[in-house]
């Protein structure tokens, strides 16, 4: 999208613009009310060629409805001389003489305006659905010939992939990343550009994927070529053997970060400073306080992440028993049995101040001399999907195996405790905090649960995802079963996605 404006938008500013515009956000945008939408899905077709999909722009200046991706739109823009159109599924205005999608404070208020006038009538407000397709999705959906039987217990998105050899590592991440809510949203309207040469794209394969998963057929998908750029991009996994989920997804996430990142020079608000789709949803902030013990100077650091690597009971790394007397923990709804470990035991250690030692010395900048430290890390920003690692294998000198150890983790996640700005303290080992209970920008939903069965040498990857509120499947390669929530929270979990229930809109 171009920062700097478009010089081809006064010609569009004339009359009654500003009413026209709303009018378009209204009836075909966001539609907010039921007469409104049902207006939307009967009369949005291309008037070409008569389809609902195909990224359907409206002409700004006559009625005029044509696909994006078929360029009916462009061959009515370059007949009529109108030069402006906007996408009816995100709202965007196109200038086909400057050929990109462009920026206009005038118009951007108004589509904000519209917008929240559209949540206000849907009661959404401004919560994001992270367990099924959007509202303005399902419109499409249900009047897509291949998919007339959409419901609101509909199964758009749930299909098997098929198992290429020991790749069950792989399946299991794409479920996953498929039912990410801003990525499928991201994908589905192909809003990727690719300026590589060759086919060797991660991001246009995704595409591709995501196309196929949410197209309607419900035999297994074979993600051959996807196998195939994994092994190109990130050679370390190439091979028949079974490898890391977790490496995976890390491997994953930075091949496209690579292939999809913005080189125009913007940077975005995110540590990475990249505006990129995978940062935008990915990349959080993690903050490291290092405190002198003489003179208590603080050093404070801020790095990317992409997900926390938390330690389990059981492992060879001292754990902290952050719930006394194994009454168990109440934080974030666990509520799991007496003495049993938790997520917000595993956040809290990880959190907690960690004495660095007299061989771990670093040069104090108020001293001048070399100091024994404190070091404790806390989330700066927290990024839109959360991703927590239970490091189950544990590989050292002399060791190599599977931690078991059983962890229990809510559907309802609050990081407010977490976070550098909390106004939490920790003192003689016991764990006090201060939370806000109307505060929910820090509030997640969990969406995605990965699963390993078996030992470090022969196991198996599967998935659990949410597909609508109250609805989970598990995703075992090819076969998709029905799962109950007992069934998830009972699971091992290997990989746990959580989304943020509220977004900021800037």
């Amino acid at each position: 999208m171009s920062p700097a404006g478009c010089p081809h938008v006064n010609g569009f500013k004339v009359d009654n613009w500003k009413q026209n515009l709303r009018v378009i956000y209204q009836c075909f945008v966001w539609s907010g009310s039921v007469e409104s939408r049902k207006r939307k899905a009967k009369s949005c077709i291309c008037h070409l060629c008569g389809a609902h999909l195909n990224r359907l722009h409206s002409c700004l200046y006559c009625v005029f409805f044509g696909c994006f991706t078929k360029k009916h739109i462009h061959e009515h823009a370059k007949n009529k001389r109108h030069n402006l159109a906007i996408d009816l599924l995100y709202g965007g205005i196109y200038c086909f003489v400057c050929q990109d999608y462009i920026y206009d404070k005038d118009m951007e208020q108004i589509a904000k305006e519209e917008q929240r006038k559209a949540w206000k009538l849907q009661g959404v407000g401004e919560k994001y659905s992270t367990w099924e397709p959007t509202k303005r999705e399902l419109e499409l959906l249900r009047h897509n010939p291949k998919r007339r039987r959409i419901t609101t217990n509909c199964t758009i998105g749930l299909r098997g992939l098929i198992n290429l050899g020991n790749t069950c590592f792989m399946n299991c991440i794409v479920q996953a990343l498929t039912h990410t809510p801003l990525l499928r949203d991201f994908f589905l309207s192909d809003r990727h550009k690719c300026e590589m040469q060759s086919n060797s794209c991660l991001v246009c394969e995704m595409s591709q994927l995501f196309q196929e998963f949410y197209s309607g057929h419900r035999s297994p998908h074979i993600p051959f070529r996807l196998l195939h750029l994994v092994w190109t991009h990130a050679r370390h996994l190439a091979g028949y053997e079974q490898q890391d989920a977790h490496e995976f997804l890390i491997a994953a996430l930075d091949v496209l970060h690579r292939h999809c990142k913005d080189d125009n020079g913007k940077k975005a608000n995110n540590p990475n400073n990249c505006s990129c789709i995978i940062d935008q949803i990915f990349t959080g902030g993690l903050q490291s306080d290092v405190t002198c013990q003489v003179c208590h100077g603080v050093s404070t650091t801020i790095d990317p992440f992409w997900d926390i690597s938390l330690d389990l009971p059981g492992s060879s790394t001292p754990f902290w028993p952050l719930s006394p007397g194994g009454d168990g923990s109440t934080l974030n709804g666990e509520s799991h049995l007496s003495g049993a470990t938790t997520l917000t035991d595993c956040l809290r250690r990880f959190t907690r101040p960690e004495h660095l030692g007299s061989s771990a010395k670093i040069k104090c900048s108020g001293c001048h001399s070399y100091q024994e430290s404190t070091k404790q890390l806390t989330m700066k920003k927290l990024p839109i999907v959360a991703c927590f690692h239970l490091k189950r294998f544990e590989h050292s000198a002399k060791l190599r195996r599977k931690i078991t150890t059983y962890v229990s983790f809510p559907l309802e996640l609050d990081m407010t405790p977490f976070m550098a700005s909390s106004k939490e303290s920790r003192m003689n080992g016991q764990y006090q905090q201060s939370v806000d209970v109307f505060n929910n920008d820090n509030k997640y939903s969990l969406f995605a649960v990965v699963n390993h069965q078996g030992t470090l040498e022969s196991g198996h990857y599967t998935t659990f995802i949410r597909q609508h509120k109250d609805q989970w499947f598990k995703c075992d390669d090819a076969i998709i079963t029905k799962a109950s929530i007992k069934d998830v929270l009972d699971s091992e979990g290997y990989l746990l996605f959580y989304h943020k229930q509220f977004l900021e809109y800037e």
